[in-house]
């Protein structure tokens, strides 16, 4: 059955419409209070690999080099950010906009979890209602100076993904796998959507890789041998790294204290590569 039309043709990717009166999806514009250099897609195309770790990773990563970030938790029926960063103030608003949360060490975060009363609140939204609370999170808060804006998104491949790959200016995403065959299927169908919507794939982190013993130091495959290298080279992805199974960090996580962590320069060839698109697109927008 086909959709029916909404007539909002700026934000339709819809090809072929003969109700078009536009040219198709155009780039939201952020608010007077807000300048965003460069936005990060942190994509899954699969729930339970850790997606939302890793994006708080990153972000810390990259904060712990200077720069000044952002997390748009597009994952909005099921945030798990300010858990991740221990922010627990509800968002407030000025005549501007929205105000956003910020972690211990200055991250900006603008989350669902952040409006609800209780974080256990369930938000049954359907799609559209989705996609245009995430327009209104990157147009209507006051992000202010921001180098990095990192935008997790949910599981697969659908409304979010495509809100944010036609109404966000995207740089690139990093894609999020676990060692397992069907991980590596479902994060090529990610790797395809973004290619086929000429965005820039930056990298691969693959995570639970291995359990790393205290006593001895062997690490162990627990979930199968790794397969990210091979899945980034099937899918000619620039970058690629692992991360382990660390009850620490999953300790940290429920503490609220993500930034805390040592990832002992594991995603530096991930931050690396960010960094180089964000010059990229720098240069473009010079010349």
């Amino acid at each position: 059955m086909a959709e029916e039309c909404s007539h909002e043709c700026g934000s339709c990717g819809v090809s072929g419409c003969g109700e078009r009166t536009a040219a198709g999806p155009t780039k939201l514009e952020t608010n007077k209070r807000s300048n965003v250099k460069h936005v990060i897609g942190v994509v899954s195309g699969k729930g339970g690999v850790g997606k939302s770790l890793v994006t708080s990773l990153l972000a810390s990563e990259m904060n712990k080099r200077g720069n000044k970030v952002g997390i748009l938790d597009a994952d909005i029926t099921g945030p798990s950010i300010p858990k991740t960063f221990g922010i627990t103030n509800p968002l407030t608003a000025d005549a501007d906009g929205i105000l956003p949360g910020q972690t211990q060490t200055g991250i900006k975060v603008m989350s669902t979890n952040l409006m609800l009363p209780k974080g256990d609140l369930p938000v049954a939204w359907r799609g559209p209602v989705v996609s245009n609370a995430i327009r209104q999170f990157w147009s209507e808060t006051n992000w202010g100076d921001i180098d990095y804006l990192f935008v997790d998104m949910p599981p697969g491949t659908s409304d979010v993904l495509l809100t944010v790959f036609q109404s966000l200016p995207v740089d690139g995403i990093v894609t999020v796998s676990a060692p397992q065959e069907l991980v590596a299927m479902i994060v090529g169908k990610a790797v395809n959507l973004a290619h086929d919507m000429d965005v820039e794939v930056l990298g691969l982190v693959e995570n639970m890789a291995y359990f790393k013993c205290d006593d001895c130091g062997k690490k162990h495959h627990i979930f199968g041998e790794p397969q990210g290298a091979e899945v980034a080279e099937r899918y000619n992805i620039p970058a690629y790294t692992t991360l382990p199974v660390d009850p620490k960090f999953a300790r940290l996580c429920d503490e609220g204290k993500v930034e805390d962590y040592d990832v002992e320069g594991k995603l530096d060839v991930i931050i690396d590569k960010i960094v180089e698109a964000g010059e990229k697109q720098d240069e473009k927008a010079a010349e």
